[in-house]
């Protein structure tokens, strides 16, 4: 795996970042800025100048973003799950219908 470098800007701060194998410069493109983009919200909102306030106001809301999908992930796992368990019953049930209909149909030899 080769490193490298790319160049990278965010509130118009310019940054050099390491990039380990073969990352897609695209995919960083956009959380760069999905980054830029939650700073440059705060900023208007707050009506701060100090940077490290909107930095630390702007991960404050990816991290509510990011806790909140995380728990509509496991809502809908546990969703899954339920959903699951009540196909499975409903196959066991169907089964068992299934021979009892055969052995109530089957001809006497």
């Amino acid at each position: 795996m080769t490193d490298r470098i790319l160049e990278i800007e965010i509130y118009g701060q310019r940054y050099k970042i390491r990039v380990k194998g073969e990352e897609d410069e695209r995919y960083i493109g956009h959380l760069t800025s999905f980054v830029d983009q939650k700073m440059h919200e705060v900023a208007v909102k707050s009506q701060s100048a100090d940077m490290t306030k909107i930095a630390v106001l702007a991960a404050l809301n990816i991290a509510d973003e990011l806790f909140l999908g995380q728990k509509k992930l496991d809502q809908l796992n546990e969703a899954l799950g339920h959903m699951e368990t009540e196909i499975e019953s409903l196959e066991v049930h169907l089964f068992e219908d299934e021979k009892t209909y055969t052995k109530r149909n089957e001809v006497p030899s």
